[in-house]
């Protein structure tokens, strides 16, 4: 069994593709009292399509929520294409602070405005990952897996992924995430 985190299709495309390396995360619903956290170091991506929008999204990556729509994965399914591994992660609490990590995600200046004005008292948890490939997984979508909540558990195996970003490109994008949050 693996930890496995819910999170939006259109991010899943970015953090494949090395658009994205840093999630900013509060929490689910389900989790205002403790907000975010990180429960394992390596985990699954389990791609979700409800609550994304354009408004949401920098225009450049508009075509992520496009190709997610087309390939969504057929009712009573989804599809597990990646894993992740916790390389950093830090709470952040400044909108200056947020806006200077921009280039590390696709979520539009305004969604971010909106998390952040959102129980405003917690910080955001600003998680930056080394993000691998795998060959697909089809999984029947359980009861257990619906809600408003980050983690679930699935029977997937991480042995044999690829690495989305060289090494070397991902340490200087670390180094300089690391410059901004501490």
């Amino acid at each position: 069994m693996m930890k496995t985190l819910k999170e939006w299709a259109t991010v899943v495309k970015a953090l494949e593709t090395g658009n994205q390396t840093v999630l900013l995360r509060k929490g689910g619903i389900l989790e205002t009292a403790s907000g975010f956290k990180v429960e394992s170091k390596r985990f699954a991506l389990f791609p979700t399509y409800e609550h994304q929008d354009k408004s949401s999204l920098k225009s450049q990556f508009y075509h992520y929520l496009a190709d997610a729509r087309e390939q969504k994965p057929k009712e009573g399914t989804n599809r597990i294409t990646s894993f992740a591994d916790v390389l950093e992660e830090q709470d952040v609490s400044s909108m200056e602070k947020i806006e200077m990590l921009s280039s590390f995600h696709i979520w539009s200046d305004s969604y971010m405005t909106e998390r952040m004005n959102w129980m405003p008292e917690k910080p955001m948890k600003a998680i930056f990952l080394k993000v691998y490939k795998i060959d697909p997984i089809e999984i029947p979508i359980l009861p257990e897996y619906h809600g408003c909540k980050s983690w679930i558990e699935l029977n997937v195996n991480s042995e044999n992924g690829n690495a989305v970003l060289s090494e070397a490109i991902l340490q200087n994008k670390l180094q300089e995430f690391r410059s901004i949050v501490n």
